[in-house]
């Protein structure tokens, strides 16, 4: 069978994946199709389908005639500082303690400086960016419009898309309770490449 390494998954296939390595980190074994199954709300052979798609993607190692068989698949990662966190309209909230943290190189293909941050807020969740997740930021002091950019503002930093209309700039939220910024100042701090769901590191 050719595997395709790290290829895009579906939602679903992503729901499984991150089931499997919450489940070693909090048991530090593998679950069991039965217990994939059980949390996915599917069939046996339905976790048997998602498991092999996830190894044909390259995300799992399975041991054939194994109950719990299954590892994922250790991803190459560099080390990047993780310099504080970030919420609409306030500024870049510095950590006492800053430290590197371990990025997937798929993250940060590209030459350059890279940063992190932490999230606070929910001005971003329809892109599926959520509160305490971690950003991987390529530093950049431009942007096209549809990009997603950290932004220096006259009332502070903030994660948000970058949008130009009839010539006008403005930054727009991922979340239709909130409204779109119209800034009077602005500078672009960085680009965002990826991110990293809280728990995961």
């Amino acid at each position: 069978m050719v595997v395709n390494k790290q290829k895009p998954l579906t939602p679903r296939q992503k729901r499984a994946l991150d089931f499997i390595n919450k489940f070693i980190e909090e048991h530090e074994y593998p679950p069991s199709l039965q217990e994939i199954a059980k949390y996915l709300k599917k069939s046996i052979s339905t976790a048997q389908h998602y498991v092999d798609e996830l190894f044909i993607k390259g995300y799992l190692e399975k041991e054939e005639n194994l109950a719990r068989g299954i590892t994922p698949v250790e991803k190459e990662s560099r080390k990047i500082p993780l310099l504080g966190f970030i919420a609409a309209g306030e500024p870049i909230e510095p950590l006492e303690n800053p430290e590197p943290i371990k990025v997937p190189l798929n993250l940060i293909q590209k030459p350059g400086q890279y940063y992190a941050l932490k999230v606070k807020g929910d001005s971003m969740i329809e892109d599926g960016i959520m509160d305490r997740d971690i950003v991987v930021i390529k530093h950049q002091l431009t942007a096209d419009p549809g990009d997603t950019i950290v932004a220096i503002t006259e009332k502070g930093a903030t994660l948000k898309i970058f949008k130009k209309k009839n010539g006008k700039i403005f930054l727009e939220p991922r979340n239709r309770n909130l409204p779109n910024i119209y800034p009077k100042e602005l500078e672009i701090r960085g680009k965002f490449c990826g991110l990293i769901r809280k728990g995961q590191i």
